[in-house]
């Protein structure tokens, strides 16, 4: 009968895979430090928040109370909570509608305060292209030639002049133009010149 012998690596290698396996099962088993002692349970005291006052927004001063770890119920503090009284200004939140009584003026009905002055109403910029001319081949749409500054921009209906107008309709004595940036339409007129 053979053992399994024959091959010296292949035992060598088991028998260190098996070393290994027993001194991990034996650590996992036997733990080689001894358990902490149990650590003895704090005294918790029945009020171990302090007492302190703390300014409220409408300017009160309250107890501030620390968080406590406790869970127990704290009945002081339940009753302390029954006896606060709500001073609204009367609406009732659960009824749809209801809205607090306005006082109505009194006197002449003159104030002295100054009038608010009206904002301003917001005109767009006038569009300052110059139509100065067209040009027209047979089977192609119709382009017109627009000046602003010494810029000169050539444009059929629909495309866009200097990234901010739209030409809109071209006609024989004026093209449309309208502004993308400000929703302004203008009518420019064919110039003389």
């Amino acid at each position: 009968m053979k053992l399994g012998t024959e091959n010296r690596k292949q035992v060598i290698g088991l028998a260190v895979l098996a070393a290994i396996a027993l001194v991990t099962t034996g650590r996992a088993l036997w733990p080689s430090a001894p358990p902490p002692p149990p650590v003895a349970p704090q005294k918790v005291s029945s009020n171990p928040a302090r007492a302190a006052l703390q300014r409220t927004a409408s300017g009160k001063f309250v107890k501030a109370m620390e968080p406590r770890l406790d869970p127990t119920l704290d009945l002081d503090l339940l009753r302390q909570s029954e006896q606060i009284k709500y001073a609204g200004t009367a609406r009732n939140i659960f009824v749809a509608g209801s809205l607090p009584k306005i006082e109505e003026a009194r006197g002449n009905g003159t104030t002295d305060k100054p009038p608010v002055p009206t904002p301003p109403v917001y005109t767009p910029p006038p569009i300052n292209l110059k139509f100065f001319g067209f040009a027209s081949k047979p089977g192609e749409p119709k382009k017109i030639f627009l000046s602003q500054g010494e810029d000169i921009f050539i444009a059929a209906e629909g495309d866009i002049v200097n990234r901010r107008y739209r030409i809109l309709h071209i006609s024989p004595a004026a093209v449309d133009i309208e502004d993308v940036l400000n929703n302004n339409r203008q009518s420019i007129p064919l110039t003389q010149g």
